[in-house]
């Protein structure tokens, strides 16, 4: 069972409030997350060859996930906006399972976590990569998008399977 914790985003009549982080001290915060995007196969090889109408895809798209995780905080109402010192937009293509395997890593020496910042890169990337190839393909969908971990703070490190019941 896991402990109960307050919502630090609500004040104490239940109302919305970005969280006070002037009291702390910054460190080095890292986060890395993930998402799927699924197609067919002939969809796949296309963008392999680079033979997309659009253009080049994957360039395309890392530097939407790029743009994504610098404007977060425009996008999520809470989020702080954060001096990001990385982003890396990684993909690995699936022939078994036809797709791309997305993965966004963040870093920032700041005081609050970059969690957000790296799943925002994640989705844009994966919506960019169907923008592009929607023409071809519309069955395209997106799949275990994810927080895979996150370093520093105060809640201390994260690994996807690793977390305890606390």
């Amino acid at each position: 069972m896991t402990k109960e914790k307050n919502l630090s985003h609500l004040n104490e009549r239940g109302e919305a409030n970005m969280v006070d982080v002037s009291a702390k001290p910054p460190t080095r915060r890292t986060a890395v997350a993930t998402g799927f995007v699924a197609m067919q196969s002939a969809t796949l090889d296309l963008l392999l060859q680079g033979a997309a109408k659009k253009g080049d895809v994957l360039a395309t798209a890392r530097i939407a996930g790029i743009m994504a995780a610098k404007k977060t905080h425009e996008l999520i109402p809470l989020c702080h906006p954060l001096p990001i010192s990385k982003i890396a937009i990684d993909f690995e293509e699936q022939k078994e399972d036809p797709g791309i395997q997305v993965t966004a890593s963040v870093l920032v020496d700041g005081k609050t976590g970059v969690e957000m910042e790296a799943l925002t890169a994640v989705s844009v990337a994966c919506l960019t990569i169907y923008d592009m190839l929607k023409a071809v393909d519309r069955s395209m969908g997106f799949r275990d998008i994810r927080l895979l971990e996150k370093t520093g703070g105060q809640s201390g490190d994260f690994r996807q399977g690793e977390h305890s019941e606390t």
